[in-house]
């Protein structure tokens, strides 16, 4: 599914807030990494983040 940006937007913020509240995280991370807004796109690119957007067309 192609997101728009502001979709994009919203589930990297979800997941971010998620995996900054001790969520864990779905991939292995690289040593250091520790931001979670960067892990967050990191999962977003590798299209592992559990989130569905529900759209009404």
């Amino acid at each position: 599914m192609k997101y728009t940006r502001f979709e994009k937007a919203r589930i990297i913020g979800a997941r971010s807030l998620q995996v900054s509240l001790g969520a864990p995280v779905l991939i292995d991370i690289p040593e250091g990494m520790i931001d979670p807004v960067e892990i967050a796109m990191l999962e977003y690119d590798t299209d592992m983040i559990p989130i569905t957007v529900k759209r009404d067309i």
